[in-house]
């Protein structure tokens, strides 16, 4: 069970995405949950991170700052991902 940034509900992991910050700092999603880094969880709903994002939990948690450009980018990459 993971929890998500977003809602705060526990969910198993396959139903959750990760986003993690790989070694060299970047910041993104992982729809395979394998890439290296430290990571954090969200459901796959836009909403989610979009509540992540401005409360700054996933900052806090991947203990990086996130350029908005970012988020931008992984709204989009949902949003192609549901659609």
């Amino acid at each position: 069970m993971r929890q998500c940034m977003g809602c705060n509900e526990h969910k198993p992991k396959a139903e959750l995405l990760r986003v993690v910050r790989s070694p060299d700092g970047a910041v993104s999603l992982d729809f395979t949950g394998k890439k290296s880094g430290r990571g954090a969880y969200i459901c796959r709903e836009v909403k989610c991170l979009q509540r992540a994002r401005k409360s700054r939990r996933l900052e806090r948690v991947l203990e990086c700052s996130i350029p908005d450009e970012v988020y931008d980018a992984m709204e989009q990459e949902l949003n192609d991902c549901a659609g």
